[in-house]
This record gives C-alpha cells, sequence and structure tokens, in this order.
C-alpha cells in the first residue's frame, strides 16, 4: 500500500476529473479540489477550535475550526470526516450532519500556497476530549461560540480563511442545545 496521499480534482462545476498527490495540488497554482471542513461541538454547547500545526505547508500556526482533511479518490465524504475526526484530533463523532455542502473557495496564504477547494462543511458533536495529533495541530480549545464571534468579527486576520467563510454562511454562535452520545 502507497504511503502517498491522493485527493479528487474537481472541474468548475465540481465534477470529478480525476486524482493526484496531495503533494503536488497544493502549492502556488493549486487546482480545484474536494475537501471538507467540520465543527465538532461538546455537550456543554462549545466549539472546538485547532490551531494548525507549525509544519502545515499552507497556514501554518493559525486558528481554525475543528477538523478539515480531504476524502480519497473513491472515499465516500462522511467516512473521510470520521477518519479525520480520529486522526487530528482522537475524536469519535455522533450526530453529524452536512451543514454548507456546496462551500467553495481560493485563498492565498503569505508563503504564496494556495488552497481551492470545494469544501462541504459538517456539523457534529462529541463525548470526547481531544487527543491531538502533533504532525497536524498544534493546539485545541473547546470555546463559548459567542466569544469565537466576537474573535473572529474584530480579528479575521488570525484565523484560517475557510473558518472565516464558514462563519459568516453558517449559524455557528447560536445556542446548541446539549445532545446525548448516540
Amino acid at each position: 500500500m502507497s504511503d502517498i496521499e491522493y485527493v479528487v480534482l474537481l472541474d468548475d462545476d465540481g465534477h470529478e476529473i480525476g486524482t493526484a498527490p496531495k503533494a503536488s495540488v497544493h502549492g502556488t497554482d493549486t487546482a480545484l479540489h474536494l475537501a471538507f471542513s467540520c465543527h465538532v461541538y461538546n455537550r456543554r454547547g462549545q466549539l472546538l477550535v485547532t490551531r494548525r500545526a507549525l509544519g502545515k505547508a499552507a497556514w501554518p500556526g493559525v486558528w481554525t475550526n475543528s477538523f478539515c482533511g480531504h476524502p480519497a479518490p473513491a472515499e465516500p465524504v462522511l467516512d473521510a470526516v470520521h477518519r479525520r475526526a480520529a486522526f487530528e484530533v482522537g475524536l469519535t463523532l455522533h450526530d453529524v450532519s452536512l451543514a454548507l455542502p456546496l462551500f467553495r473557495y481560493r485563498a492565498t496564504d503569505a508563503s504564496g500556497i494556495v488552497e481551492h477547494e470545494i469544501c462541504p462543511v459538517y456539523i457534529a458533536y462529541t463525548d470526547d476530549e481531544p487527543q491531538l495529533n502533533p504532525d497536524e495541530v498544534a493546539e485545541a480549545r473547546w470555546v463559548d461560540p459567542a466569544a469565537l464571534d466576537a474573535s473572529i468579527t474584530t480579528t479575521p486576520w488570525a484565523f484560517s480563511p475557510w473558518l472565516v467563510l464558514q462563519a459568516q454562511q453558517l449559524e455557528l454562535f447560536s445556542p446548541h442545545e446539549q445532545r446525548r452520545a448516540s
């Protein structure tokens, strides 16, 4: 089995047109590809935010949503969400729902690395405490959604561009009822 991670390439209409090694896709001329984001809440209604590891190629050290990832070729996106939750932040998820099925963005970080993704956005819940993979996440915090909203509003440059855009489109900061474990 190969250690090379592949991403799904997309045309402008969101149709699959092929695959490419992930390492070859993220650069200064990034092809449109499939990804996902997930926002995780706990029983107290707090939202998990993470700070990207300093070794990440794009947006190192920047605060962002709970976790992100790329489905492997032929992998259902929901399966990839659960896989990356376990891999990046050591969480088992329940009550996973698709919140923004057509979210799409293109952004360039300070080093010139471009993200260009169709990125369905999920909301999920957990009863776990994060167990961070240091190659992916430098630190994590459970935060009050209203406090996060205030921080994103006053200092959007301190957060990943996809978190800022998603927060504008989602009701991330409205109170979430406590969920029971599935």
